[in-house]
């Protein structure tokens, strides 16, 4: 639909890629990782502490903004950038996943789905099209179409229909769109297709001939073994155009991460690194490890001596597990610091490797370093 991405280098021996995405708020430097803000906040840190870390993207969740304050609050409000202070790219799902995994009693038909809210029951209706008013309200940059997220397992003759769906929404949503004014706005379609390799394929072939902006593989790291997942992952992207940007929704170990971008794979998101951090799960470049272990109780290095983050430069181990230990909301902002700050870090390592032409050598580096953590070394 438009010229938003520009490919700046391939890796010759993987379907890795250097590129740039332009959306209205500026010009985005790809692999990116991508902090949820999930209810216009990334949890217990502000934005403008994210933004420091260098996000150039947060994701924002359509189905809980829907729900709590409404859309029409954030519109009086000048929409999500000037209501949560975030002056940068923001993207937003289309609710399809939440409605999908949190409501209720749901009830899929033709024209949209009908569920109940996981606050109070009340009982709602969501389409395409309103799904994309609600993201017209909020005013995000990125909009994704909504979608029939599929369960695994799931039978073939399920698979089709509900994929067959997912194909209709993305043509309702595209009319919608091509009749409104997104004044710059970004529209994303979503392949899905379970984990059938001609699903998949087929699905990809049906949103490319709809002409979006660019796509996502949905429907993947929902309880299918890895090797399954990348598969699946494979064969959607070997039909997506390279031109355009390639986003995989929801998946997110930094092994997770690497393996996709070897995939050919753009953009990111996860709750792991605020999720994991919340619950005492720090990651670094030794590993990952969980602060509150009776280890750390006089443990005063930092977290990771490879990292300059805030809360590198100025907490230890020790003082950050009796924070853990005595459950002072202090230690959400600095754990969650810390892991965003490795995310962001790691993905930048990853778009140097790729600048300088050694992002294989990176890969096998990354794989070593952790065969020797394993071992002990």
């Amino acid at each position: 639909m438009s010229g938003n991405f520009r490919l700046l280098k391939e890796d010759s021996q993987t379907s890795a890629r250097l590129g740039l995405l332009t959306t209205r708020r500026g010009v985005v430097e790809t692999p990116v990782f991508m902090p949820v803000a999930t209810a216009g906040s990334v949890k217990a840190v502000p934005p403008e502490v994210v933004a420091g870390l260098s996000a150039r993207v947060i994701l924002a969740n359509t189905y809980h903004l829907w729900l709590r304050p409404g859309p029409e609050v954030i519109r009086r409000a000048g929409g999500l950038h000037r209501f949560m202070n975030w002056p940068r790219t923001i993207l937003t799902d289309s609710g399809g996943f939440q409605v999908f995994s949190l409501a209720p009693l749901r009830e899929i038909l033709e024209e949209g789905v009908r569920f109940r809210s996981h606050l109070d029951g009340a009982e709602l209706f969501l389409t395409p099209e309103e799904s994309l008013a609600i993201q017209e309200a909020l005013g995000s940059d990125i909009r994704m179409v909504l979608d029939v997220c599929i369960p695994y397992p799931c039978p073939r003759q399920e698979t089709q229909r509900l994929t067959d769906l997912t194909h209709a929404w993305a043509e309702r949503s595209l009319s919608w769109w091509k009749r409104q004014d997104p004044q710059g706005a970004l529209l994303f379609g979503i392949v899905q297709g379970g984990m059938f390799e001609d699903l998949r394929r087929a699905s990809a072939r049906t949103l490319v001939s709809l002409s979006f902006d660019g796509y996502a593989v949905g429907g993947l790291s929902v309880g299918e073994p890895k090797e399954l997942l990348f598969r699946m992952l494979e064969v959607s992207v070997a039909e997506l155009p390279a031109d355009c940007p390639r986003y995989l929704m929801g998946v997110g170990t930094p092994e997770d991460i690497l393996e996709a971008v070897a995939r050919g794979v753009d953009m990111f998101d996860c709750v792991l690194p605020t999720r994991n951090a919340r619950r005492g799960t720090v990651f670094t470049s030794q590993g990952s490890f969980h602060i509150r272990n009776a280890a750390y109780k006089e443990d005063f290095r930092p977290l990771d001596p490879a990292c300059s983050c805030y809360t590198c430069r100025h907490y230890s181990r020790a003082y950050l597990r009796h924070l853990f230990q005595a459950g002072e909301l202090l230690v959400y902002y600095l754990l969650t610091v810390h892991n965003l700050a490795f995310y962001l870090r790691f993905l930048r390592e990853i778009r140097k490797a790729l600048r300088e032409g050694r992002f294989s050598a990176f890969r096998q580096e990354f794989y070593a370093q952790k065969e020797e953590r394993a071992c002990g070394m």
